[in-house]
Formats: C-alpha cells, sequence, structure tokens
C-alpha cells in the first residue's frame, strides 16, 4: 500500500477539507482527490463520503486511521531499526513555536520522534511567530517552527513541513466595522477601517506591501504579539486582521469571525518549516529531530 496515499488520507481525516489537506500535502485538489479514490478502491470500501458542501469519514473511514497510523508508524520504526540498529541517541532540544503551530506541526513530528528515539528530550517555549527565526540565530532556541521568510539567513537551514495562505478577517458580531462593511457594497474602503495588526515579522512586511500596492492609507487600532490574539480582538469588534489561515481554522473563536476579500486580493500564503542553525546539526538529538522533518516533507 503506497505510504504517501496514507499520509494524504490521514490530512484529509484531519481537516475533512480537500483545500486544507492538499495545502498540508503540498498538492493539488483534484491529484488529492484522485489518490483518495484510488486508496478507495485499493481497501474496497469508502472511507469518505463528500458532497459539493462537505466531506465525512464513513465508519470504515474511522476505523482505517488507526490502521493508517500504525501501518506509518511502524515503517519508519522498520527505517530506523535498518539504519541504525545498535544506535540510541540522547540529548536535549529546545523548540520554539507559537502555540498554533505546536499542534497542527510539532505534534506530528514529537510523535515520530517518540517511536524513533525515545531518550531525547525536549523543551518547548511558544511565543509571537514573528521572532522564531531570531531566536535560532541568537543561540536561544536549537530549532523553531517558522514562517520562510523572502531573504533566509545564510546560517540557517530550513525544512518546509507545511502552507499556509493568508486572509482578511473582520467580526460577526454588530459593531462599526461590520457596518462600514456593510457600506463598501462590492468595493471594500480598506482606509475607513480600522486594523489589528502584528507588532513585527514576516506577516506584517506582508500587509504593508500590500497596503503600498493598493495605496491604502491604513487606520492602525492595534499592534499585537501572537496571531491568536489578534483573531480574538477581532472577534470582539474591534477592527479587521490579516492572519495564517491555518490560525484562523484552528482558532476556537473561528465562528465569531468572517473572511472579508474584493477584487484586491490577500498577499501570497507562505511556507511553514522548521529552522536551525546549519552548524547546529552536528548535535545528533538536533540532527534526528532534522531527519525527522525531512521526512515529512518527503511524504507529503
Amino acid at each position: 500500500m503506497d505510504h504517501k496515499r496514507l499520509h494524504y488520507f490521514l490530512a484529509l481525516a484531519k481537516t475533512l477539507h480537500f483545500a486544507r489537506a492538499s495545502e498540508l500535502c503540498h498538492i493539488s485538489a483534484p491529484t488529492l482527490s484522485r489518490n483518495i479514490k484510488q486508496l478507495e478502491d485499493e481497501v474496497g470500501v469508502e472511507l469518505f463520503i463528500r458532497d459539493n458542501r462537505s466531506v465525512k469519514l464513513t465508519r470504515e473511514g474511522e476505523s482505517f486511521i488507526d490502521y493508517a497510523n500504525a501501518t506509518l508508524a511502524n515503517w519508519q520504526r522498520f527505517r530506523t531499526n535498518v539504519r541504525n540498529p545498535e544506535q540510541t541517541i540522547y540529548g536535549k532540544v529546545s523548540i520554539y513555536c507559537s502555540v498554533t503551530a505546536s499542534y497542527s506541526f510539532l505534534h506530528q513530528i514529537l510523535e515520530q520522534l517518540r517511536l524513533q528515539h525515545q531518550h531525547i528530550e525536549i523543551k518547548l517555549n511558544t511565543g509571537d511567530p514573528a521572532v522564531a527565526i531570531n531566536r535560532v540565530l541568537d543561540g536561544q532556541e536549537a530549532m523553531a517552527i517558522a514562517a520562510k521568510p523572502d531573504k533566509l539567513p545564510p546560517q540557517i537551514a530550513f525544512a518546509s513541513i507545511g502552507y499556509s495562505s493568508l486572509v482578511f478577517i473582520a467580526p460577526r458580531i454588530p459593531s462599526l466595522i461590520t457596518q462600514k462593511l456593510a457600506l463598501s457594497s462590492d468595493k471594500i474602503a480598506w482606509s475607513e477601517l480600522e486594523f489589528i495588526v502584528p507588532e513585527q515579522g514576516f506577516t506584517r512586511q506582508r500587509l504593508e506591501q500590500w497596503w503600498r500596492k493598493h495605496g491604502i492609507n491604513a487606520k492602525i487600532y492595534a499592534q499585537v504579539a501572537g496571531h491568536e490574539a489578534m483573531v480574538s480582538m477581532v472577534s470582539l469588534g474591534l477592527g479587521i486582521a490579516m492572519v495564517p489561515k491555518i490560525v484562523l481554522d484552528n482558532s476556537p473563536l473561528k465562528d465569531r469571525v468572517q473572511v472579508i476579500s474584493d477584487q484586491n486580493e490577500a498577499p501570497a500564503g507562505f511556507e511553514i518549516g522548521l529552522a536551525v542553525l546549519r552548524k547546529g546539526l552536528s548535535d545528533a538529538a538536533l540532527n534526528a529531530l532534522w531527519e525527522i522533518a525531512q521526512t515529512l516533507e518527503n511524504v507529503n
């Protein structure tokens, strides 16, 4: 059974959304759909119920999750034993990431780490993703989950593990913001809206470039450290914001905000990956994590 298809299945089972799952797997939605159909043909049952509006797991699909996870885990364990049958790696690795990244990406990496290297200790710090790469450069962390910048520092090695688009969000509750949006009809008067923006970082840079491109004289209501807090402030009716879609999808407040857009499309999305100092990869524990990330990149 093709292991890639098992990864595709698990991504769709997690998101129940072809577009989101295809982003996680770095393939197109039609390619994902074709692979899922081929997997269903191979196992002889439907794993998903899908129509134009929704995707749901069948009873057989829910049972297949356990099989897929066990099969991939056994494969990883076999590969590790074949390559290093006698090697036991000990050590500590400090990792920095946002709260969203800790359960969107880190969970899968640490799951594989525990299967392959039970004696590596992890120290996890969470915070504003805007400072992730700088924390690695400064030696505060050995590894970070971060957005790939337009220009990557030469001393940083980067392994892509995912992707996120950027979306504009506004509150759903009646507020001054929703009143202004209602008056905008087909074209949003962006310069009349209050923005909640990141204090710094990649998303802030993309937003400012977008403002300049479209000649928007933006009003800033608040500057916030962390995208999760931005979603919270928007949900309270305090302004609009541009956030990574992966943050919105995983937010407990996602039903209290709405995605807005007009002919001025949001800036392009970005790669998400592991960032480490190249010289740090000589450390056995850090390199073990790095190799797991490379494997995840290759199968996705």
